[in-house]
């Protein structure tokens, strides 16, 4: 039983040192997306309904 306890403790604190470590990384700015805003605008736009077909025989013509 006193094996439980143990393990039950050093589970907690493993827990809490991970969300230290996610909160300090949150606070720090590591999460913030600075590259998808700027990439966003060339991925904009409308999408042809039709694809014009090319075939290799009007391609030569």
């Amino acid at each position: 039983m006193e094996v439980i306890f143990l393990l039950i403790c050093i589970s907690l604190i493993v827990a809490l040192g991970f969300l230290m470590a996610y909160l300090n990384a949150v606070r720090d700015g590591q999460f913030d997306d600075e590259v998808t805003p700027a990439m966003r605008i060339l991925f904009d736009g409308d999408v042809p309904s039709e694809k014009p077909s090319t075939s290799a025989e009007e391609q030569t013509k």
